[in-house]
């Protein structure tokens, strides 16, 4: 992912582009996999040794809450992290091995959107949908899904 896509980023939610919000950032779209905050230290470690693991979660924090990332957990109660904000998707998750994936289906949105359209949640308004389906891999995991390793 090109820094300065990054910097940007941060700059148009009002964020002060620090070295260690370009590095978690830079990790999550880098690893493509959902991963966990010890996952994305692990990977910034070597370049970025000082970094606490206390920063990393704050930073985490910031992002999410300024709609950079979004959290996406699983069965296990573990925290992932998706850099995939701007695009309509769901996540499929594999029980047997812990992988998180992306779902994208232009049919299943309209679906959903109509469903609610006609059938709304009294008293709630609908920002978004997103659904999480469970299930197993049958025939391996798809080379852009990652297993977590915990």
């Amino acid at each position: 992912m090109e820094t300065t896509y990054l910097r940007e980023q941060l700059a148009a939610k009002g964020l002060k582009v620090t070295h260690q919000r370009l590095c978690v950032l830079e990790a999550i779209h880098t690893l493509h996999n959902h991963p966990t905050a010890d996952q994305i230290l692990e990977h910034i470690r070597p370049t970025f040794p000082t970094i606490a693991t206390g920063t990393v979660y704050k930073v985490l924090d910031t992002l999410v809450e300024n709609g950079l990332v979004m959290r996406v957990q699983n069965d296990k109660d573990v925290m992932r992290y998706d850099a995939d904000v701007e695009h309509q998707h769901h996540h499929v998750y594999c029980k047997d091995c812990d992988a998180i994936g992306d779902y994208k289906n232009e049919e299943l949105d309209h679906l959903l959107s109509d469903f609610f359209a006609t059938h709304q949640i009294p008293g709630f308004s609908i920002d978004s949908i997103r659904l999480h389906i469970h299930g197993r891999y049958t025939e391996g995991i798809p080379s852009n899904h990652i297993q977590d390793p915990s």
